[in-house]
């Protein structure tokens, strides 16, 4: 008896000792996950990464633990652990819950991505996603529209020929801006092109004449007038600017190409009938790429090549084209052609043509096509009175990724929240307005929410510069000074741009101070300069500096363009390129001596969206870095009021995103911390 009763005993200490036990571990990692979502949201992702881990020591299997630490992990460029702890959360979660659908749809999505800028280039199929009417009722908005042009903010200008004006047109479909020219207005307006300065260029087909515009479409001067002599125009219609600026104008009057720089001085024409080229017989659509000027000929049912001198170069090897009256040359080269009612992507290497969708019904007549920056396809649809946007196939479908990338309570109970809109090939998603949100905690819409300025109008750029310090670069030091001057000379003609750090590359990978000698610091000295150079690190530590930075921001390498034999000692190639994107940070690289660009360096850039250059190009290295300030953005931000109870810091505040455009829509739900009390 006395044996049972001991028993007994035992039994019920243990139980005590356990519960206790189990009530510690409930506490302990409650403490480590709320530190490691504060670390998360100052974006010390380390930190989280080991707070979480922490927590999940004394809560094993933990759905929402396992949630963030694949959060830190994505953020930290490391994707193939990211998605193994939201695979362990979706088992906790349960497939069929709220919190499971949703992390379900961020792993298929970064599994599946492979892009970051709007491409065109693989089999996926577009579809009428939705249009900018020309008439609302009995309200005429434009009319017979005949060109499209993409604007940074996702908008689109829309060359309205029949109501004598252009009008911008934002994602939601809202009419911005409207612009009918000089006191003697626009003279049926047709196709307006971006020049390499910002200007732009419309030309008017009545008038005789091309109008140039300022960057938001106010007229500044002409160019030329009515007439058949060299500088003048019959019927100017299609329009391109090749990459040193040159404007060039398809007259449809006299069936020739003419040729200007950028202020409009005239250089040349050509496209007569010579003896190798048998002349045009109804020129259209224009589009210049690296060195080449293609022409659509709508009649002709072709597409001919000139070099920029005007040399004819031969036809484009394209079969099947009906009437193609628009080319719009992409960043990869290949050629967005409007055919009819078609819209085709040419390949100008293969000639291979591949129909990506059909714009407008039987009555349609496309004129002018161009790919937004978010994307879509957007077409004039002159018959019809209206422009069509196409979408890809499986965007549609899928929705956005939506991502709440920090909340900041120091001011609580002012909240602000940041987040990134993107589609599931990783292009940001720009020109949403506060219209296009809905903020929740807990399914209860937040108060006094307000829209901040969001990162696609922010109109500066701040760059962290890498130097390398390797045996190749030793005896480039005059031209690693060189680069640096020239990038902080391009930053300081910008607004609100800046060098954030500059990490010098060698053994041991170092932040320098940079204030008063930054070339003498860039060149550094004779002992700085290893063959054991590291690459990666310093990236690592450039990347760093930019986490916390302005909404533009890129890395800025100087080198020689090889990364070393030390460059994926600690981090692997695949992993340097998801931390920069995953940060929204762009990778760009001047280039000194005589070296080629190694794949790596061209991988980042094309990952992140920048650019290897040369330093001594002929254009310079100016223009690259203020590019950087038109880098396309998807990141967003509120401040709210909290209405819910903080249990003095301790407590799970739920916070829901909710994002709509047209017919697509994306969501994320995470939580956070007050501060204690």
């Amino acid at each position: 008896m006395i044996r049972k009763v001991m028993l007994i005993f035992l039994f019920l200490v243990s139980v005590f000792f356990l519960g206790a036990q189990n009530v510690t571990d409930a506490i302990n990692s409650a403490e480590e996950f709320r530190l490691g979502v504060h670390a998360y949201n100052r974006f010390a992702y380390n930190e989280a990464i080991l707070s979480f881990e922490r927590a999940l020591a004394f809560r094993p299997g933990e759905a929402l633990i396992l949630d963030w630490l694949g959060k830190a992990y994505y953020r930290s460029g490391f994707e193939d652990t990211a998605l193994s702890q939201w695979r362990a959360a979706l088992d906790a979660y349960g497939r069929n819950t709220g919190a499971g659908i949703l992390t379900w749809s961020r792993i298929e999505t970064v599994s599946n991505r492979r892009f970051l800028l709007p491409v065109a280039n693989d089999e996926t199929r577009y579809m009428g996603a939705g249009r900018y009417p020309g008439k609302y009722e009995e309200i005429t908005l434009y009319r017979q529209p005949t060109s499209v042009l993409s604007e940074n903010d996702g908008s689109v200008w829309v060359v309205a020929y029949g109501s004598n004006e252009i009008v911008r047109i934002d994602v939601n479909g809202v009419i911005r801006d409207r612009k009918r020219g000089p006191i003697n207005g626009f003279d049926r307006p047709y196709d307006l092109a971006r020049g390499i300065d910002g200007r732009m260029y419309l030309s008017e087909f009545r008038g005789g004449r091309v109008s140039i515009l300022d960057s938001r479409g106010n007229w500044l001067a002409y160019i030329g007038s009515k007439g058949l002599r060299d500088g003048l125009f019959v019927g100017p219609q299609n329009l391109a600017v090749d990459e040193d600026g040159y404007l060039y104008v398809v007259e449809y009057g006299t069936r020739r190409i003419s040729k200007f720089d950028p202020d409009g001085v005239f250089i040349l024409s050509f496209g007569l009938k010579t003896s190798v080229f048998t002349g045009f017989l109804s020129p259209t659509g224009i589009a210049a790429y690296n060195g080449r000027i293609y022409v659509a000929d709508s009649a002709a049912k072709a597409i001919y090549m000139f070099n920029p001198n005007g040399n004819y170069l031969g036809r484009l090897a394209v079969d099947g084209l009906k009437a193609p009256e628009s080319l719009k040359s992409l960043s990869d080269g290949t050629l967005l052609a409007a055919d009819a009612n078609r819209i085709l992507l040419i390949d100008t290497s293969s000639a291979i043509v591949r129909e990506l969708g059909l714009a407008g019904g039987e009555k349609a007549r496309i004129t002018g096509v161009d790919m937004d920056r978010n994307g879509n396809v957007v077409a004039a649809n002159f018959a019809a009175g209206e422009v069509s946007l196409l979408t890809r196939s499986d965007d549609h479908a899928s929705g956005m990724f939506v991502q709440i990338r920090s909340i900041h309570t120091e001011r609580f109970p002012i909240v602000t929240v940041e987040l990134t809109v993107e589609d599931r090939l990783r292009r940001p998603i720009m020109g949403l307005d506060s219209n296009n949100f809905l903020i929740t905690e807990g399914g209860m819409a937040v108060s006094e929410q307000n829209f901040l300025t969001p990162g696609y109008r922010y109109n500066g750029a701040d760059v962290s510069i890498i130097v390398e310090h390797s045996e190749k670069t030793f005896n480039l030091r005059d031209d690693l000074g060189a680069a640096a001057r020239d990038i902080n000379r391009a930053l300081g003609e910008m607004q609100n741009s800046k060098i954030v750090s500059l990490i010098t590359a060698g053994a041991q990978p170092r932040r320098e101070r940079h204030e008063n000698s930054l070339e003498t610091t860039v060149k550094g000295n004779a002992s700085s300069f290893t063959a054991r150079w590291r690459f990666d690190t310093a990236l690592r530590l450039a990347a760093t500096d930019l986490l916390n930075a302005a909404p533009k921001r890129s890395v800025v390498y100087i080198g020689s363009g090889n990364m070393g034999d030390l460059a994926f000692d600690q981090y692997s190639l695949s992993e340097m390129a998801s931390y920069l994107a995953n940060n929204g940070i762009t990778f760009n690289a001047v280039i000194v001596g005589s070296g080629q660009v190694s794949s790596g360096i061209e991988y980042l850039c094309r990952e992140t969206g920048g650019k290897a250059q040369a330093l001594y190009r002929p254009q310079g290295i100016g223009e690259m870095i203020k590019s950087i300030a038109n880098t396309p953005c998807g990141l967003y931000s509120f401040t709210f009021r909290s209405r819910l109870p903080t249990d003095f810091g301790r407590a799970w505040l739920p916070l829901e995103a909710e994002v709509y455009l047209m017919e697509r829509s994306g969501r994320d739900s995470t939580g956070y911390f007050a501060p204690l009390e």
